[in-house]
């Protein structure tokens, strides 16, 4: 019956759309335990880290994984069907990057009614507490970090910058919005709403385009906000490939090299790119451990029923997150591009 169950479950995400794959360990001695993960993409390199890091968990402590992905960045249904799913399975637990932080809610909150622990990784849901726990960077750190050292590296030009704001998708999640108001902040703007993007009213602010966190969508989001001014001086991305992106847009236009981008994520194609000068300064994030917490974190809640506890202080654990730039600045702590080339993922 339960493999009755399980094709029928898979049968009905993949005609959803959902790219599923299963990864099955041999049970130890904590019995039939399976364990969901259900990522944004399954192209990302964090989120290919993330999927690493929760299969080499889950083989050491005997959990069955199954793992899920929408078919891009901000594919919220799919989501919804892998949950559905993973309920199906019996799971004990769902490890989950949400593309709709409070969209998702009440699938999320079927699943916990059902019995099973949910853990987002990376980004919080709306609310926080809708998820039973949250394993993150703090992403408005993440962003602050890098909007301290651009105001740092620019100097008495900061005054002057003309910053175009790379985010990620128009539904707002969680993870866009605390890196974009804490790269705000750390530049010195005052912010409208911190629970939102694009109400700030400082007129060094070009505009905000979103670009799925692709880097197509940088290309193409700093094309269009090159025609609104083609004096942008600083860029901020939502993470590293919108960094790529519209690091090639610049190069079209012979601009490249007079154009400070800042960004997020720490992968290794990203710290190569501080080394090469094509990011000036990205903060560092650690997906791997994310997702290896999150799956002892189950092993846990199935065998006792024990929850993780956040970080003392915070309302989530918090994972780390380090400021990686070959031109470190006097202020804002870092560290080199050869420390961050040893830390990096993908």
């Amino acid at each position: 019956m339960k493999k009755l169950l399980a094709s029928t479950a898979i049968a009905a995400v993949a005609a959803a759309g959902v790219t599923a794959t299963t990864t099955v360990a041999t049970a130890d001695n904590h019995g039939d335990v399976t364990a969901c993960l259900i990522t944004k993409t399954d192209t990302n390199p964090f989120f290919v880290k993330m999927r690493e890091g929760a299969a080499a968990k889950a083989d050491e402590l005997g959990i069955n994984l199954l793992t899920f992905a929408g078919r891009v960045d901000g594919d919220h249904e799919t989501q919804v069907a892998a949950i559905e799913t993973c309920i199906l399975e019996g799971a004990s637990g769902i490890l989950i990057t949400a593309s709709d932080t409070s969209s998702i809610v009440p699938a999320v909150q079927q699943a916990r009614d059902a019995g099973l622990v949910v853990i987002a990784l990376d980004t919080p849901l709306e609310p926080i507490d809708s998820a039973d726990a949250t394993f993150a960077t703090d992403n408005f750190l993440a962003g602050e970090l890098i909007g301290q050292w651009a105001a740092a590296a620019l100097g008495d030009d900061a005054a002057n910058a003309r910053i175009a704001m790379l985010d990620l998708a128009v539904s707002q999640p969680t993870v866009g919005v605390l890196r974009d108001q804490g790269f705000l902040q750390g530049f010195g703007i005052d912010l409208g709403d911190p629970n939102r993007w694009g109400d700030e009213t400082d007129p060094r602010i070009v505009g905000n385009e979103v670009t799925a966190g692709n880097e197509e969508g940088g290309r193409q989001a700093m094309e269009a906000l090159l025609a609104v001014d083609p004096e942008i001086n600083v860029v901020y991305t939502i993470n590293e490939p919108a960094a790529a992106g519209a690091y090639e847009a610049l190069t079209a236009i012979g601009r490249q090299d007079d154009v400070l981008i800042v960004s997020v994520d720490g992968g290794c194609p990203g710290v190569q790119n501080v080394a090469d000068g094509v990011i000036g300064a990205t903060s560092q994030q650690y997906p791997l451990l994310m997702a290896s917490l999150g799956i002892e974190a189950i092993a846990a809640f199935a065998a006792d029923g024990t929850l993780p506890a956040p970080t003392p202080g915070k309302d989530f654990f918090d994972t780390g997150v380090a400021l990686v730039t070959a031109n470190p600045v006097d202020g804002v702590d870092s560290i080199g591009v050869e420390e961050g080339t040893d830390l990096c993922w993908g």
